[in-house]
């Protein structure tokens, strides 16, 4: 009896399952996600609101989530000169899946204690 595995359907470009896994399933996305769903937000405020995030890895992950088309980055020709980062219609699409994510959380981790 052969076992089934469905890695050659995953691996497919096709696969909807699999795409959208790539993109919340890195590390740091959703929060960052959930985080711009109350709207724009300075570099500074995403990196206090992710605790733990390295500056470094917060550029390279709104890079990643730019170039994905999730997030806008909007610069402003001030002094000093301000940057702001908001969810894009496709980034916005995302936060069903953060408000099932939550609501899983409550539900069956026993999460919510910060009212999230």
């Amino acid at each position: 009896m052969s076992t089934r595995t469905m890695l050659s359907v995953h691996a497919s470009k096709t696969c909807s399952v699999a795409a959208c896994a790539e993109i919340v399933g890195a590390k740091w996305t959703v929060l960052i996600v959930h985080d711009l769903s109350e709207g724009p937000r300075r570099f500074t405020e995403i990196e206090h609101s992710c605790a733990g995030i390295s500056p470094r890895t917060l550029a390279e992950r709104l890079r990643w989530l730019e170039a994905e088309e999730i997030v806008v980055r909007h610069s402003y020709a001030e002094s000093p000169p301000r940057v702001e980062y908001e969810l894009t219609g496709k980034g916005r699409a995302l936060l069903p899946l953060v408000a099932e994510m939550r609501r899983f959380g409550h539900e069956w981790l026993g999460c919510g204690v910060h009212g999230d």
